[in-house]
Order: C-alpha cells, then sequence, then structure tokens
C-alpha cells in the first residue's frame, strides 16, 4: 500500500500546478479587454445619436417630397408644416419649420436639434429656372449641437457649416 500512495502523490503534485490561471495571465487578459472596450465604447454610443438623427432626415426629405407635390398642384410653396398635411409635429429631438422669403421660387425646411449631441438638417426646394420642374437639397451640419442650421443656398449648395447629403 505504501507504494502506491508514494506513486500518486506526485502525480497530485503536478496535477495542482497546471490548474487555473497566473496573476500575470488574468493582467493580461483585463487590460486587452480594457482596451477593446475603450475603442469600441465611442462608436457604440454614437449609434444611439445616428438612430435619432435618421428621423430629422427622412422627416426633412418628406417636407422636401410634399412641397414639390403642393407646389404642383398650387405653383406656389407652403409657408407651413401643416398644409402639407404629412403629420410631421415637433419631437423632444428636433423642431421642424419652413423658412422661404420667395414662396414663388423656393422654400426652405429647418430641423433644428433639441439635444446638444445631435446634428441639424435643412433641406431645400427650387423652382429650376429652365422650365416648371423642382430640384431639391438636403443639408447636414457639421457639427452637433442645438444652434439653427443655415437653410441651403441653391439646389446644389448648402450653406456655410453643413453639409450636402447624398
Amino acid at each position: 500500500m505504501k507504494t502506491q500512495l508514494t506513486a500518486k502523490f506526485p502525480y497530485r503534485k503536478t496535477l495542482k500546478q497546471e490548474e487555473g490561471f497566473t496573476l500575470i495571465e488574468m493582467l493580461v487578459v483585463v487590460i486587452i479587454i480594457g482596451i477593446l472596450s475603450a475603442t469600441a465604447m465611442p462608436s457604440f454610443l454614437n449609434q444611439a445619436a445616428k438612430t435619432r438623427q435618421s428621423e430629422a432626415k427622412s422627416s426633412t426629405g418628406t417636407l422636401n417630397r410634399s412641397q414639390q407635390a403642393y407646389y404642383l398642384e398650387n405653383q406656389i410653396f407652403a409657408d407651413d408644416v401643416t398644409k402639407l398635411s404629412v403629420g410631421i409635429v415637433n419631437s423632444v429631438n428636433y423642431n421642424y419649420e419652413v423658412s422661404s422669403n420667395d414662396l414663388m421660387n423656393q422654400v426652405a425646411h429647418l430641423a433644428t436639434a433639441q439635444q446638444a449631441d445631435l446634428k441639424s438638417y435643412a433641406g431645400g426646394v427650387f423652382k429650376s429656372a429652365h422650365n416648371q420642374t423642382t430640384q431639391v437639397i438636403l443639408c447636414e451640419a457639421n457639427s452637433a449641437g442645438n444652434a439653427p442650421i443655415n437653410a441651403p443656398t441653391s439646389s446644389n449648395t448648402c450653406a456655410n457649416g453643413s453639409q450636402r447629403l447624398q
């Protein structure tokens, strides 16, 4: 029995040395997870803002198309969002308004962000110079913030501080 007992002890001793992780292995894993989370977290947090910004893009595009239809029927652009009958109302994220100083030739739709982490948007509908068709543009503010965005200056030029979206 004694020979069998001495044969089991060295086996048990090597088995215990191979169990678990060392402190250095655990530190390496924690550091790698920390680096990955630090690089991925800003991108993950921006996804929520992008989702809320899609509301403004979609609504401004809808207002542009509605103005085109309104102009086709009335030969003048609507001066209020409610005249377009599209059901777009102000929300906790954006306020929508129509802006124009010449409703016979152009109109702008401004989606002003109500939160500092969102970008504002502007859409414009312009009567073309050669015939009775209309052209549209959609612009996005270069930076987030709840400052109003300037209206587009023409059917292919956004105002300073904004860029054209395709």
